[in-house]
């Protein structure tokens, strides 16, 4: 139901579209370290993520990442893919709606998928530092009789720019319970 409300809400906005803020680009590859801290355990490894835009205001994504639990050394593998709408309200800033479909695979465990729905807010500060703050909800489909909870969960990031084309990039994911995961590694932008 809320993915059917933020459909519905980029709908409503289309007719008020701008064209996308001149600071950002919505095409980037990015690849580093990831690390979870959750109440299950900890696990580390390595992220990729990626955009690109698709219209002025629209833009795909996606992301994957690879860790390891720290106490029982299983594989936990994540992936994303999804579809955001960026719509400028000032000179360097973007409002931001996006969804995606994702799935959860766990060694051992039911493999899930899920979905997830954002909204929020990326600016570019000065011509070489930009950030974004997120507010989001994704929940998975119950499998083999587990049945994970939805949940809320904030997202915030930055990225620093060497030149046009190169930079690095940080993320912070905070879930309920005091779960975070973040993220840090070098971004190309074109």
């Amino acid at each position: 139901m809320k993915t059917s409300l933020i459909a519905l809400g980029l709908l409503a906005a289309l007719p008020f579209a701008a064209s996308a803020t001149d600071g950002l680009s919505y095409n980037y590859v990015e690849g580093g370290y990831v690390n979870t801290d959750a109440k299950g355990g900890d696990a580390d490894g390595w992220k990729v993520k990626g955009s690109a835009a698709v219209h002025p205001n629209f833009h795909v994504f996606g992301d994957y990442s690879a860790q390891e639990t720290d106490k029982f050394k299983n594989d936990v593998d994540q992936w994303r893919l999804g579809v955001g709408y960026n719509y400028g309200v000032a000179p360097n800033t973007d409002l931001l709606a996006r969804v995606a479909y994702q799935r959860f695979d766990l060694q051992h465990a039911p493999n899930l998928n899920g979905y997830s729905a954002e909204v929020g807010v990326r600016t570019a500060f000065t011509p070489m530092i930009e950030g974004y703050a997120l507010a989001g909800y994704e929940d998975y489909s119950k499998k083999n009789g587990y049945d994970p909870d939805g949940e809320f969960y904030g997202r915030v990031g930055a990225a620093a720019k060497f030149n046009a084309n190169w930079g690095v990039s940080g993320e912070v994911k905070l879930g309920k319970g005091g779960d975070k995961e973040w993220f840090v590694g070098p971004r190309f932008t074109w």
